[in-house]
């Protein structure tokens, strides 16, 4: 079986009204299609890597390259987990969670989208809500950290109602311009603190946590 070799394809993390896990390959050309029908209102810019801006046809293969590329690059000292949010048994978007040298460091970055005819309705929070508790509860996590635009409102909202603190900007260079992003940091206590969506993990096994980095 596929879990013998890549034991994450047997992780499951469950909320009241998602599961986050890897897509099979049918799962992910769906998941696709979301991105290809949106992921932003056109006058919006929410990401430093304008992917959303594309073509249709190009956005959807966005999607799936990067989900490729990010498990073939995958090893336990750098690693970057998409989790696809499903929503009554369909693809709604994706939920990532990415770390350098995780097993010293306990320190995770995220980053999401959601389809444009899913949003509005709380499951970006759900979701990101569901990835803190697998990071905190399960993982170990010591810190988690997460960059947003400064008039990126929905996202920076969505921060501060899981408990995320301010902790500085990043500067980059977008189009030719700098942006500035609003860098938040989320601690063990204040996740504690402010966690109030009841989440279940399965198929967290010795073999899944190697390959975070952990030892067993």
């Amino acid at each position: 079986m596929i879990t013998d070799h890549w034991p994450l394809r047997g992780l499951r993390v469950t909320s009241p009204r998602l599961e986050l896990r890897l897509p099979t390959e049918d799962e992910l050309a769906e998941v696709a299609d979301v991105a290809a029908r949106g992921v932003h209102p056109p006058q919006e810019r929410p990401f430093l890597t304008p992917w959303g801006e594309l073509p249709p046809a190009e956005r959807a293969r966005h999607v799936v390259q990067s989900h490729w590329a990010r498990l073939g690059r995958w090893t336990a000292q750098d690693w970057a987990l998409d989790l696809v949010a499903f929503h009554e048994g369909r693809p709604v978007g994706v939920q990532d969670m990415r770390a350098r040298q995780y097993g010293v460091r306990r320190e995770i970055v995220s980053g999401s989208w959601l389809g444009l005819e899913h949003q509005g309705k709380g499951l970006g929070t759900e979701m990101r809500a569901a990835m803190l508790h697998l990071a905190f509860a399960e993982l170990g996590t010591r810190s988690a950290t997460s960059l947003s635009f400064t008039d990126n409102h929905s996202s920076l909202a969505v921060s501060r109602r899981l408990g995320y603190r301010d902790d500085g900007v990043s500067r980059d260079v977008l189009d030719g311009g700098v942006v500035v992003s609003r860098r938040l940091r989320l601690t063990p206590e204040s996740w504690a603190e402010h966690a109030r969506t009841p989440v279940t993990v399965t198929g967290l096994g010795d073999a899944c946590r190697t390959l975070f980095g952990l030892d067993t």
